[in-house]
């Protein structure tokens, strides 16, 4: 297995068991109120939920096991594969941060933080996305 697919797969489970602890606090916001920052996570739970678990684990395997592009470089770029993993995973911890803030305080500071969150997740997307089609296109 690839160095950067363990990596991708060890951050998965870390956004999981992150997303699974924040949906078990919000989910006690029914009995007792929080403070306004964690009321404002649901849509962090989220993220970290589907791009931060689920996708991040899809990806991993994606990088592994799609069918190789070369016999000298099976998988492709793994500069970028690695940029995928920090813009992906940096884009998210940025999120989780600047998310709640804009929705409790919203400062410029925060506001620009989202915008730059989720344009490290859309820059995430669509490297890996270059990177994998040439391994599905068809020859």
């Amino acid at each position: 297995m690839p160095r950067v697919t363990r990596w991708f797969l060890r951050a998965a489970l870390v956004h999981l068991a992150v997303a699974l602890l924040l949906g078990w606090l919000l989910g006690l916001g029914r009995l007792v109120a929080l403070p306004p920052v964690l009321a404002a996570a649901s849509p962090v739970y989220f993220h970290l939920f589907m791009l931060g678990g689920v996708a991040q684990f899809i990806i991993g395997v994606a990088w592994w096991m799609f069918p190789p592009l070369s016999k000298e470089r099976p998988r492709g770029n793994e500069a970028l594969a690695w940029s995928v993993f920090f813009l992906l995973n940096g884009g998210l911890i940025l999120r989780a941060i600047c998310e709640p803030w804009v929705a409790v305080d919203p400062q410029p500071i925060a506001r620009w933080g989202l915008l730059l969150s989720a344009m490290a997740l859309v820059a995430a997307g669509w490297i890996f996305t270059g990177l994998l089609w040439p391994r599905v296109k068809g020859k």
